[in-house]
């Protein structure tokens, strides 16, 4: 029964990094290597993070700087930001490719804060389909005669209140990131 429960902490842990890491990519306005992290660009017919063809760096605090390790990717590069969903409009002087990320409009934020909600709900399904797998775990033991029905039934409280706990954490979580990116 603790194995069951410990694999499902361990998928709702991992569920929760990869909302935080899901964040990381919606821009609130400041300029962020990670908001790139999603972009794929065409490297000699292979799609390729731009963090594999070159390095990115924040000189100031709006401004993102990639310098591109082999410089006939430039024009890939550039063309993977322009046709992102982020908005952003690269430039290049031959060397590196600066990318100026302007402050949000108030509707922008609006909808960014809603995409950050509408994320955070998509991850509170796979806890919910983490806990339903759980739950059949545990009913199938019971039906086994692995476990007694009050067994079963202690275990799927616990199922229930780890659950609780962890959308608790994404309902946090996406509360944060609304906040950043409606703070002006």
């Amino acid at each position: 029964m603790k194995t069951v429960h410990n694999e499902l902490k361990a998928k709702m842990d991992k569920t929760i990094e990869a909302l935080k890491f899901e964040f990381t990519t919606i821009r609130a306005g400041k300029a962020n290597p990670q908001m790139l992290d999603k972009i794929r660009v065409d490297y000699y017919g292979t799609p390729t993070p731009i963090n594999q063809i070159g390095a990115i760096s924040v000189p100031e605090p709006r401004t993102l700087m990639i310098s591109p390790w082999d410089k006939s990717a430039m024009s890939e590069i550039e063309k993977a930001i322009r046709n992102s969903d982020l908005g952003l409009n690269p430039t290049s002087d031959g060397d590196v490719i600066r990318i100026n990320v302007p402050a949000l409009t108030e509707e922008r934020r609006k909808e960014l804060a809603k995409k950050a909600h509408k994320v955070g709900e998509e991850f509170k399904v796979r806890l919910r389909n983490e806990r339903r797998d759980a739950n059949d775990k545990f009913k199938k033991m019971e039906k086994d005669g692995e476990i007694t029905a009050d067994e079963l039934k202690k275990a799927q409280e616990d199922v229930q209140k780890t659950t609780d706990k962890y959308v608790k954490e994404i309902d946090t979580l996406v509360d944060a990131k609304e906040a950043d990116i409606m703070a002006v």
